[in-house]
């Protein structure tokens, strides 16, 4: 039984690349894990490639193809282009139905043959998009689910679960990656590193975020 091994679920993105530095402070192994589901922008798989790749983290990348065709939504088609508000009623159209909870299955298949029982996910209620897989409850009930499913004693850790992106700013500042997090994460819709291109919903929360962080360390 090894206790110091941990799996990242990893897009390259603000959210995942902030919680792969902290369980590297946290474990003594990391292990990242990525999926192909054939998104719109492969540009995320690139940079999750080369940060682990820089960052000399163990990275494996799964194909998930079959998620794209059982959702298509903004994220995967490129006839379909990300909304820019949030709907009145329903999800967002970058909503990937069942994507987290298959990311975690997936992630726990490959964990449990590693020998790994921690998995980290960068999901967040606080910014919640209106995405039910980033619940608190979603990953509770999963992690209940998964370890009776496989009768294997997962911990499913969330360390962004409740703070905003502020939080996650200074987060990544503390962990001393604010510069590889600002300028080498791709969290844009569109496909963009860095500061991306400053309209999709997920560039909106990063930019304020930062914005409110620097204000409140001006202060």
């Amino acid at each position: 039984m090894n206790r110091e091994k941990a799996l990242v679920i990893f897009s390259g993105g603000q959210d995942s690349t902030t919680c792969l530095f902290w369980a590297k402070k946290k474990f003594k192994e990391v292990i990242a894990i990525s999926f192909d589901y054939n998104q719109k922008h492969k540009l995320e798989l690139e940079c999750a490639k080369e940060l682990c790749k820089k960052y000399h983290v163990e990275h494996h990348i799964l194909d998930l193809n079959l998620l794209n065709q059982l959702a298509p939504n903004s994220l995967t088609r490129t006839d379909i282009e990300v909304d820019k508000d949030a709907p009145k009623e329903g999800l967002p159209n970058s909503f990937v139905d069942g994507r987290n909870m298959l990311f975690l299955t997936f992630g726990a298949i490959f964990a449990k043959q590693r020998g790994i029982y921690h998995m980290v996910t960068g999901v967040s209620e606080s910014d919640y998009s209106g995405y039910p897989d980033c619940r608190d409850v979603f990953i509770k009930s999963t992690n209940v689910t998964l370890n009776l499913a496989m009768d294997y004693q997962f911990e499913i850790h969330t360390p962004l679960m409740w703070i905003n992106k502020e939080e996650t700013w200074k987060m990544a500042d503390d962990l001393e990656v604010l510069h590889i997090i600002k300028e080498e994460t791709l969290t844009c819709y569109n496909g963009i590193k860095g500061n991306g291109c400053g309209e999709c919903p997920a560039c909106y929360l990063r930019k304020k975020g930062y914005l409110d962080f620097k204000k409140s360390r001006e202060n």
